[in-house]
């Protein structure tokens, strides 16, 4: 990488108390289990590991620095190897590197938040951006506080644009994510409930994903999708450019002409200036067109035209278990498990119910961190799947309160063995089976499972 032992002392305020080598380093890790030679090794804490106790290991292994901020061992451990710098907290001065090495690379970063649709939306941005550009993407959900700088430092000069998602569960965390990525353009996808367990109120959830734009300037672009009914309450201002987009003419850039089939999803795009072009993607349902609006007005800020948008599609990288299609001999599989939320639920359930068919049969289990709306939130949902779904399987904490929703042809289940021993004499040829829970269910087990009969 190309930072220096003394950029590194800079950046996190650190104190040099052993230099054995000359403190070059080729790749920044945070865990000993996964670290290569030439390594900078940064010492996390969590609750039930603390990564102070294997700085010597570290060194041992292949890293020629350690920053930790317990000095948890003894200097002659090392051997004579090794370099380490001591914080005062090991996660802040993680943050603190990542932000100076954005700085002196200084390439163009767009920031995603969002309740819903970040990865989709990060997705088909950076397969936009990548009809003129060379385009780095947020791996997997690398999104918190940890992640987001791990992020940064797998980026170099090679890079034009960096695609960053930022995530949040609770108070000022897309604050410190934004001082940390500095992005020079922000998108919000959606302001649902998702973490409102912690957060309390939509509004709340509006407010702390405006902190996107906590360091932004003039000529810094926030783009809005305005077919959320908060984000249509925000309104441009004078601190930085707001752009809405959604399916109103009067938005900055408007989707008409919609056409949704079982594999694609067409709709002309139309700009402000009254430019026009029609777009298919290889993803079905109607939110992929909302995610779609804020990657091409991206694309229309870094001056790309329609046709290198198009180009850059034919990149698209999709992220695994989020509407995927699995096409078997006697049924298709939707694999929808990365995650869940009533507003994903919601948009799985039109996509099912949309797809050709002869029955639609929902897998359900538990969607997390949502409070004191739990409850009430599941049974919304199984509410939402009547003349969608011709049978509901539940598993989980809140399974009982889909049936509560849905109503007759509800199937609870106490485990997954349980549920899959009934899915091995139930399946029917032409079913189409939606599996979907937040990501702790793991219900790509069941998945695996259907794709085994």
């Amino acid at each position: 990488m190309d930072l220096t032992l003394n950029e590194v002392l800079k950046a996190v305020d650190g104190e040099l108390i052993v230099r054995n080598n000359d403190g070059n380093f080729e790749k920044i890790s945070t865990d000993t289990r996964k670290i290569e030679e030439s390594s900078l090794f940064i010492a996390l804490k969590g609750n039930n590991f603390n990564g102070n106790n294997y700085a010597v290991k570290a060194i041992k292994i292949g890293a020629t620095v350690a920053i930790i901020d317990e000095i948890n061992f003894k200097i002659e451990e090392l051997n004579n190897e090794g370099t380490i710098i001591k914080v005062n907290d090991t996660k802040t001065a993680l943050g603190a590197l990542a932000k100076y090495y954005r700085e002196k690379l200084g390439i163009k970063v767009v920031g995603i938040t969002g309740s819903t649709g970040k990865t989709s939306t990060k997705d088909l941005v950076a397969a936009f951006l990548s009809g003129k550009y060379s385009v780095f993407k947020t791996k997997g959900n690398f999104n918190n506080e940890i992640g987001l700088p791990l992020m940064i430092f797998e980026l170099n000069s090679s890079y034009d644009i960096a695609v960053l998602e930022m995530g949040t569960s609770n108070f000022n965390e897309i604050h410190r994510l934004a001082n940390i990525a500095r992005p020079d353009m922000g998108i919000i996808t959606n302001i649902g409930v998702s973490h409102i367990e912690y957060l309390k109120t939509r509004e709340n959830i509006l407010k702390e994903k405006l902190s996107i734009t906590d360091f932004f300037e003039k000529d810094n672009v926030l783009i809005i999708n305005c077919e959320n009914d908060m984000l249509q309450k925000v309104e441009k201002n004078t601190d930085f450019k707001v752009e809405k987009t959604g399916y109103d003419k009067k938005y900055d850039l408007y989707a008409e002409n919609i056409e949704l089939t079982d594999e694609s999803t067409s709709f002309d795009a139309v700009n402000s200036n009254g430019s026009s072009y029609r777009f298919k993607l290889n993803m079905v349902g109607e939110h992929n067109i909302q995610n779609a609006l804020l990657g091409i007005r991206i694309a229309e800020n870094f001056g790309l035209t329609f046709e290198e948008m198009e180009l850059g599609l034919k990149n698209l990288e999709a992220t695994s278990m989020r509407l995927e299609f699995i096409k078997k001999d006697n049924c298709t599989i939707i694999n929808d498990c990365y995650n869940a939320s009533p507003d994903s639920m919601k948009s799985a359930l039109n996509v099912l119910e949309t797809y050709s068919g002869n029955r639609k049969i929902a897998i359900l289990g538990d969607m997390g961190e949502l409070g004191d709306f739990s409850k009430l939130a599941h049974k919304n949902v199984g509410r939402d799947a009547i003349g969608k779904v011709d049978m509901l399987l539940t598993l989980g904490e809140f399974k009982k309160d889909y049936q509560s929703g849905f109503g007759d042809n509800t199937f609870v289940f106490e485990s997954k063995d349980e549920l899959q021993k009934y899915l091995k004499k139930t399946i029917k040829n032409g079913d189409v089976i939606l599996v979907k829970a937040s990501r702790s269910a793991k219900f790509e087990d069941i998945v695996k499972y259907i794709e085994s009969l």
